[in-house]
């Protein structure tokens, strides 16, 4: 069986990269983005997850792992 690499759709996409972004303001915590955010932890805190620093290295390791099942399986 031969993978043949596609590209991801765009959806896979717009996710990845919110996910990263995501990370990457409370990974690195970018004072002026944080506010940005809170209805994002508001929602997450609804389903029981603390937006802290380890949920944003999970989400920085999220990105790109998503880009690349979206290029190797057909449909995502």
């Amino acid at each position: 069986m031969r993978l043949e690499p596609n590209p991801p759709r765009l959806v896979t996409v717009v996710v990845a990269l919110v996910i990263g972004a995501i990370g990457l303001v409370y990974a690195w915590p970018i004072t002026a983005l944080v506010p940005l955010l809170d209805p994002v932890a508001n929602a997450l805190g609804s389903v029981g997850l603390t937006l802290d620093r380890e949920l944003a290295d999970l989400c920085l390791f999220a990105c790109p792992s998503l880009l690349v099942v979206g290029s190797l399986l057909p449909g995502i």
